[in-house]
């Protein structure tokens, strides 16, 4: 705090982009597709108790590692696809009762396309994973780096730039989001389980909605080399062979037979809720382990 001392807690990034400061002292920080980097990630770095910094993977980085497997690195919460999202920026947690049913939840903002993602996560077998979701609004007109809840309005407010690649090019931006009261109606749980998927969303479904036909999920890999980026690998879905719903109509359990840990996942749901408003909505994920 004083800038006395230096510390390093993790290598092997390439652009890392924004810190997202955790209470117990961890952080979230995003980096961008390259050379060992096959696809843009989230980041959920911690302290390794022996002291020695851990390793995020770019062999090109600051770091004294030597091995290149991908079993030598840390895993990342979620690797992020370029049409998803082309250049992750800043997480941050929502602090703010007006937000309703997405206070406490995680959130990453997009340089590359200027929208707003909820990041719903969980801890398996010691590894946090978990997927990106978009808010419903419209992108804002430059990539939106940075973001703070006011303390005394309690909304959020923005700020944004263009200066190189990215898909929303006006040169700066100061923004607020501002909750409305109505409902997001998304998904602020994901659990990969070994039968299939459970999702949690904010509001009831209806029942009469939730068919497997209404879910498309396909799955694929990725390829970390000294190459830039990497191409999906063996891309294929995966068939849904049934849905069912919690008694309050909330939690969404998809059997999926064939199910198992994958870099890359997407999800489609085409739904309704218990009153009659459109449930749509496509989550790209990460699973590095199944849970009970």
């Amino acid at each position: 705090r004083d800038g006395r001392q230096t510390e390093i807690l993790a290598t092997g990034f390439r652009a890392a982009n924004g810190v997202c400061l955790n209470p117990d002292g961890s952080f979230v920080v995003t980096d961008q597709e390259g050379f060992w980097n096959p696809k843009n990630r989230i980041n959920w770095v911690t302290r390794d108790p022996s002291g020695k910094p851990k390793f995020y993977g770019n062999m090109f980085g600051y770091h004294d590692v030597t091995d290149s497997s991908d079993e030598a690195m840390e895993p990342p919460l979620c690797w992020i696809t370029n049409e998803f999202d082309r250049s992750p920026a800043e997480l941050l947690w929502v602090q703010s009762e007006k937000w309703g049913k997405l206070n406490g939840s995680l959130l990453n903002l997009s340089y590359g396309t200027g929208k707003v993602f909820l990041v719903p996560h969980e801890k398996v077998q010691g590894k946090i994973q978990g997927g990106m979701i978009q808010l419903p609004i419209p992108s804002f007109p430059t990539g939106v780096m940075r973001g703070r809840f006011h303390p005394g309005d309690g909304q959020l407010y923005l700020c944004g730039m263009f200066a190189w690649a990215g898909s929303v090019q006006q040169p700066g931006g100061l923004y607020r989001l501002r909750a409305t009261g109505e409902s997001p109606r998304l998904p602020i749980e994901l659990h990969a389980v070994k039968t299939g998927l459970k999702l949690t969303f904010t509001d009831p479904l209806a029942a009469d909605s939730v068919t497997p036909e209404k879910i498309k999920v396909k799955v694929w890999g990725l390829k970390r080399t000294a190459n830039y980026g990497s191409k999906h690998i063996d891309e294929h879905p995966l068939p849904v062979s049934a849905a069912k719903l919690s008694a309050d109509g909330k939690t969404l359990s998809l059997d999926i037979p064939d199910i198992q840990p994958t870099w890359g996942m997407e999800v489609k749901y085409d739904l309704r809720s218990a009153d009659g408003k459109p449930v749509v909505g496509v989550i790209h994920n990460t699973i590095h382990g199944l849970g009970e």
